[in-house]
């Protein structure tokens, strides 16, 4: 599955390059608990499709009726207004909130655009597709939008003037080896977002594999991670237990600015790696700090997919800054870690 922000510009693009009328919707302010963060964005068409999420639903149910039924009422022959952009607030009220299925005291504010200019778009599409991070800056005067390549990502910034929300290409998730264990992850991270290549020199392993939509390679795992150059929206994880193939590539990822570098195994052979990284690659504690393992969070997992499931919440967990135990110095036995054999 593609990168969620990328289908819904390209959904909106294809609609008003079509000549559709169409609105696009940003969360731009939550207060108390909010079902999607800051930034989320969906669209709406004229013809009541809708591509995206801003809340659980109920939200969606309510703009599809606001502009394809009650707007359109008002205004025969309009489904969609025209001008500049509008703010419309959710929950502000304890029943509203209970209508719309918004968590106890959550409140979110929307940015309405209303049909945002197709050829803006078409560029800012192109440009995520080819893997830039790009910012875009809606003027609230008259919601003309602006592009500009972005250098870090960033959170949506809502002033008196404009709003400014940053796109990112897709994350990407470096598989080295291709077995059982690998088809579960791929599975999860295709379905979370993530652009996913598998790598495994191996012949008998690659001509099982089973997963539509991830890329597999046959190059040797050092050289993959190197042409790879991981990103800040790039996890790499070692999944074949072969020294030959994951001790190189994760010697090469963690140079990198990979947010997630791990590797699987028992605590004996991650302590075994450790020192076969500082015995013969000249690898220290602290520059083996960023290399994680044994991966996963512990849940008491011990088949393929129940360990997928504990190294996906992992990675997701680092991916959206949240801290686990074994991030804040809890004992890894008692709180970090999925055991694997």
């Amino acid at each position: 599955m593609e990168n969620l922000d990328v289908m819904v510009l390209r959904t909106l693009r294809d609609w008003r390059a079509a000549g559709k009328r169409a609105l696009m919707a940003t969360v731009v302010r939550t207060w108390g608990s909010s079902p999607r963060p800051v930034g989320s964005i969906m669209a709406l068409c004229e013809d009541g499709s809708v591509v995206g999420s801003v809340s659980g639903g109920c939200i969606e149910d309510d703009l599809i009726y606001r502009f394809t039924q009650a707007y359109a009422a008002k205004e025969p022959g309009h489904k969609i207004p025209s001008g500049p952009p509008g703010f419309v607030k959710y929950g502000i009220t304890a029943d509203e909130a209970h209508r719309f299925g918004l968590p106890c005291g959550g409140t979110l504010e929307l940015l309405l655009e209303y049909d945002p200019d197709p050829a803006g778009l078409a560029q800012l599409v192109q440009a995520l597709e080819s893997g830039q991070l790009m910012q875009r800056t809606v003027r609230l005067a008259d919601g003309a939008a602006r592009l500009a390549p972005a250098a870090t990502p960033t959170g949506l910034e809502a002033g008196d003037q404009e709003v400014v929300n940053t796109f990112g290409p897709e994350y990407r998730m470096l598989l080295i080896g291709a077995g059982q264990l690998t088809e579960y992850l791929a599975t999860m991270a295709l379905f979370s977002g993530f652009a996913v290549t598998v790598c495994d020199p191996r012949e008998e392993y690659r001509g099982a594999w089973n997963v539509a939509g991830a890329t597999v390679l046959s190059d040797m795992p050092d050289d993959v991670v190197a042409a790879f150059k991981p990103d800040r929206r790039t996890c790499v994880v070692a999944l074949t237990h072969d020294p030959k193939l994951d001790d190189l590539a994760l010697l090469e990822a963690i140079k990198t600015d990979a947010f997630y570098v791990g590797a699987i195994g028992s605590r004996r052979n991650n302590e075994a790696r450790h020192q076969r990284m500082i015995e013969h690659f000249e690898q220290t504690p602290a520059s083996l700090a960023r290399l994680r393992g044994p991966i996963g969070i512990y849940i008491g997992s011990k088949t393929p997919p129940e360990i997928a499931v504990s190294v996906m919440a992992e990675i997701l967990a680092v991916k959206n800054n949240v801290k686990l135990p074994r991030d804040m110095g809890v004992g890894e036995a008692k709180n970090g870690l999925a055991e694997q054999p």
